[in-house]
C-alpha cells in the first residue's frame, strides 16, 4: 500500500513540474534560455553542480550498497547454479554504474586528468555488462514468467488447501457441537426431559429463535405442540394477536407434516407453512423440519417382534427473522444427528419406562401373592385347627365306646346275635378311628401303607350284614343275606378296607327314592355272577379256588324294587343324582387300591339295581381245614321292608 502511495505521489509531482514549465513558457510567448549565470536565481550555476555532485554521490552509495545487499540475500538462500551467473551480472553492473556515478562526481570542478580516462573505461565497461545483462534476460524472463506462473498455481493450491482445512475445522466443529449435544441429550433418562434439553441445547449451538416439537395424538389424526423453547406466556402480545398457540394442533394431512414424515432428510419449510408460522409465532425467519421416530418397545412372541406402525414427531427449528443468515450444510447435518439420537434416547427412555412399570406391577403383585400367601397360611392353619378338634371331637366318644364294648363282653353270656352287634360295633368304631387318622395323615402329607393281615373272613361278613340290616331298617328298606359256607375263615387282607367298601356299596342303593329289598350276597368268583347259577357252579369254582394259593370273593347287593314302573323323567333325575353320589367315588377308589373289580348294574329306569365288587385274598393250606368242607348251603336271613316309609 505504502509503495503504491508512493509512485502515485512521483507521477504526480512529475506532471506537475511539467504542467509548471508549460505554463511558463506560456505566459512569456516563448522559451526563454537558462539563467544560470543569474546569481540571485534558486538554480544558479553553482548550485546546479553541487546538486548534480551530491546526486552522483548518493546514486554511488545506493548503487554500492545494492550488490552488498545482493550477496547477503544470496548467501542465505540456495540460488539454483543456472541463475548464478545472471547474479553475478547484475551484481557486476551494478557496481560500474555506481563507480562511473562516483567518478562523474569529481568532474564538476576541477580535477585529475585521470579522472576523465576512468570515467571513460567505467562507461565502456558499463554498457558492455549492461548489455550482457540484457541478453541474460532474454533466457531468463521465461523461466522467471514460468515461476511466476507455478507460484500462482501454488498459491490457487494454497487456497484450494485452506479452504478444505476450514471445511475440515468445521467438519470438526460440527462433531465437537453434536458431541456435545448428544452428552447432553443422554445425561436425562425421560423423555421430557431429553427434548426440553434437546430444544435449550440446540438452540444454544445453532443461536435459533424458537425450537419446538409436535408430536401425534393417540388415534393418528392430529399433530400436538408439545414442546418448545420459548413458552407461549413470555409474549402476551402475539399470544393476542395469534390467538395463542398454546396446546396448539394441525391436522396430520397437512402438506408439510406428509413431506417431513416421508423423509429422512433435513426439510427447509416456506414462510407460508403453518408449521413455521406457529412455530416462530407469526413471521418466521429460515426454518427447517426432520421427523424424530418415536420407538416403542416391541411385544415379542416365540422370538418374533410384531409389526408395529412407526410413529413420528417433528422437530421444528427457526432462526432469526432479521439475521441475514441462511442455514448451512453443517448446521443441517447438526440437526439431523440430533434427531437420530434423540430418536435412540427417547426410545431407552421408554424401554427404561417400561420397564420401571414392569417391575411396579411385579412388585404390586408380589405383594398380592404375599398376601395371599398368609391368607391360604391361616386358612390351613385354621382348617387343621378345625379339623384337629372335630377329630379330637370324634376320637373321643369313638375310643369310649372302643373302651366299653369290652366289658360287655366280658362274662362271654351275650347271645349269639346280640354278640354280633357288639362286634359290629367295634369294627364300625374301628374303621371310623382309621378313617379320621387317614384324614389327619393326609392333610399332614403322609400316606399309611395298606395293612396286611390274617383275618376272619366270616366275622367280617356277619358284621356286615348286621350293619347293614340296621342301616336297611332305618331308611325303610327289606334286608335278605345269602352267604356262602364254603366260604374260608381265615385269609390274609385287609379287613377294614373291605368292610367300609361294603358299608359304600350299601350307601350306594340307600340314595334310591324307590324302596324295596336289599340282599346282601357274599360267593367265590368265578367269572360268572348270575345269581341263577350259583348253586350249579359252587362246587367247581370251589376246588378251582383252593387249588391255588390266592381266592377271589365276590361281595354285592342287590334292590328288588316294588314300583320299578317309574317315569323315564324321575329316572334322569335319579340317574344324575346317582352320577353325583361321592359313596360310588369312595367305593371306586377302595376298589382300586386293593387291586379288584367293580360292578354297578342299573334297571331300565337308569337306577342302580346291584352293585358288587370282587376281591382278592391270600390262602393257607394249613388255614383251609379250619373253614370247614363243603356243604353247598347257605346262610339265609331276610327282613322285610318298613310299610312307614
Amino acid at each position: 500500500m505504502l509503495k503504491t502511495l508512493l509512485v502515485q505521489w512521483l507521477v504526480f509531482f512529475f506532471f506537475f513540474l511539467i504542467g509548471s514549465v508549460v505554463t511558463a513558457a506560456e505566459d512569456d510567448g516563448s522559451l526563454s534560455l537558462c539563467n544560470c549565470d543569474d546569481e540571485d536565481s534558486l538554480f544558479s550555476y553553482e548550485t546546479i553542480l553541487n546538486s548534480q555532485k551530491v546526486g552522483d554521490f548518493l546514486i554511488a552509495i545506493a548503487y554500492f550498497s545494492i550488490p552488498i545487499e545482493l550477496v547477503y540475500f544470496v548467501s542465505r538462500t540456495n540460488v539454483p547454479s543456472p541463475y548464478n551467473w545472471v547474479v553475478c551480472e547484475f551484481i557486476a553492473f551494478i557496481v560500474l554504474c555506481g563507480m562511473t556515478h562516483l567518478l562523474a562526481g569529481f568532474t564538476y570542478g576541477p580535477h585529475w586528468p585521470w579522472v576523465m580516462t576512468a570515467v571513460t573505461v567505467f562507461k565502456m565497461l558499463t554498457g558492455i555488462v549492461s548489455f550482457l545483462t540484457a541478453l541474460s534476460l532474454v533466457t531468463l524472463l521465461p523461466l522467471l514468467l514460468k515461476a511466476k506462473v507455478r507460484e500462482f498455481m501454488l498459491s490457487k493450491k494454497t487456497r484450494e488447501l485452506d479452504r478444505e482445512v476450514g471445511i475440515i475445522m468445521k467438519q470438526t466443529e460440527t462433531s465437537l457441537h453434536v458431541r456435545m449435544l448428544t452428552t447432553k441429550i443422554r445425561t436425562s433418562l425421560d423423555r421430557h426431559t431429553i427434548l426440553y434439553t434437546t430444544l435449550v441445547e440446540l438452540s444454544k449451538t445453532l443461536g435459533l429463535k424458537n425450537c419446538a416439537v409436535w408430536i401425534p395424538n393417540e388415534i393418528k389424526t392430529e399433530m400436538n405442540l408439545t414442546h418448545e423453547l420459548r413458552p407461549r406466556i413470555d409474549d402476551e402480545n402475539e399470544n393476542e394477536h395469534f390467538g395463542g398457540y398454546a396446546g396448539f394442533s394441525i391436522p396430520i394431512s397437512e402438506s408439510d407434516v406428509v413431506r417431513i414424515k416421508r423423509s429422512e432428510e433435513v426439510n427447509m419449510l416456506s414462510p407460508g407453512s403453518v408449521l413455521a408460522s406457529v412455530t416462530s409465532r407469526g413471521k418466521s425467519g429460515p426454518t427447517v423440519g426432520i421427523r424424530v421416530p418415536m420407538l416403542r418397545v416391541c411385544n415379542f412372541k416365540g422370538g418374533t417382534p410384531e409389526a408395529i406402525h412407526m410413529c413420528y414427531a417433528i422437530l421444528v427449528c427457526v432462526l432469526p427473522l432479521r439475521q441475514p443468515q441462511a442455514w448451512t450444510y453443517q448446521e443441517l447435518e447438526i440437526v439431523k444427528v440430533v434427531a437420530d439420537q434423540v430418536a435412540v434416547a427417547i426410545s431407552h427412555a421408554v424401554i427404561l419406562e417400561e420397564s420401571q412399570l414392569m417391575r411396579e406391577k411385579l412388585a404390586e403383585q408380589n405383594r398380592a401373592l404375599q398376601v395371599a400367601r398368609e391368607n391360604a397360611l391361616r386358612a390351613n392353619q385354621a382348617k387343621a385347627a378345625f379339623e384337629q378338634m372335630m377329630s379330637d371331637a370324634m376320637r373321643c366318644p369313638v375310643r369310649s365306646i372302643l373302651g366299653l364294648l369290652p366289658l360287655i363282653l366280658q362274662d362271654g353270656k351275650l347271645p349269639e346275635n346280640q354278640t354280633v352287634i357288639v362286634d359290629a360295633m367295634r369294627r364300625t368304631s374301628e374303621l371310623l378311628v382309621q378313617l379320621v387318622n387317614n384324614a389327619g395323615d393326609i392333610n399332614n402329607g403322609t400316606i399309611r401303607a395298606a395293612e396286611t393281615h390274617y383275618f376272619s373272613l366270616h366275622s367280617v361278613v356277619k358284621e356286615s350284614a348286621c350293619v347293614a340290616r340296621c342301616l336297611c331298617m332305618a331308611n325303610g328298606f327289606g334286608f335278605s343275606a345269602e352267604v356262602y359256607r364254603a366260604l374260608p375263615d381265615y385269609v390274609v387282607g385287609d379287613d377294614r378296607k373291605v368292610f367300609q367298601a361294603i358299608l359304600h356299596m350299601l350307601g350306594v342303593l340307600m340314595n334310591r327314592k324307590i324302596k324295596g329289598n336289599v340282599t346282601f350276597w357274599v360267593f367265590p368268583e368265578s367269572g360268572n355272577s348270575d345269581v341263577s347259577e350259583r348253586k350249579d357252579i359252587q362246587e367247581a369254582v370251589w376246588r378251582h379256588c383252593y387249588s391255588k394259593e390266592y381266592m377271589e370273593v365276590r361281595f354285592g347287593f342287590e334292590v328288588t324294587a316294588e314300583g320299578e314302573e317309574s317315569s323315564s323323567s324321575s329316572s334322569g333325575s335319579n340317574l344324575e343324582e346317582e352320577e353325583e353320589n361321592p359313596s360310588l367315588n369312595a367305593c371306586q377308589n377302595i376298589v382300586k387300591y386293593m387291586q379288584g373289580n367293580i360292578r354297578v348294574v342299573e334297571d331300565g329306569l337308569g337306577l342302580v339295581k346291584s352293585v358288587s365288587v370282587v376281591f382278592r385274598f391270600q390262602l393257607r393250606r394249613s388255614m383251609m381245614s379250619r373253614g370247614g368242607g363243603y356243604s353247598g348251603e347257605t346262610f339265609r336271613t331276610s327282613t322285610p321292608p318298613s310299610t312307614s316309609h
